[in-house]
């Protein structure tokens, strides 16, 4: 039977978006693509993570350490491991580690796969061109 464990470590991330991450979901070798998507992420202390804005909503589960999140442009409270982080779709935020240790937390994502924003203008030629 297969080992269908993950372990969450530090030492299998790589760097993306300004801070350490480790792709949890989908799997390797899973066989249907899942609804969500799970990475791992780790921030240095005293560390900002690059700012990310994507059109799918977002939950961070701290596991360790302290932070806060800026969501566009205005500050949250701080949060500390056993929060649970609300991230909205389309909303530019930006972790930051404000202890001295690593923050590490799982953020669940969903859709797996980011829809294409339509503008305005995309939907307006659209309708010109039906």
């Amino acid at each position: 039977m297969a080992d269908r464990r993950l372990r969450i470590d530090r030492s299998a991330a790589t760097e993306e978006f300004g801070l350490a991450c480790q792709r949890l979901i989908p799997w390797p070798g899973g066989d249907a693509e899942p609804p969500v998507g799970a990475m791992a992420c780790f921030l240095r202390p005293g560390g900002d993570s690059d700012p990310d804005c994507h059109n799918q909503d977002e939950v961070m589960i701290i596991l360790s350490g302290t932070g806060s999140v800026t969501l566009d442009g205005t500050p949250e409270p701080p949060f500390r491991a056993g929060d649970i982080v609300v991230l909205p779709k389309n909303q530019e935020h930006v972790v930051h580690n404000t202890g001295d240790a690593e923050l590490s937390w799982v953020s669940l994502y969903w859709p797996l796969r980011e829809p294409a924003i339509r503008t305005e203008n995309e939907t307006e030629n659209e309708e010109v061109a039906a």
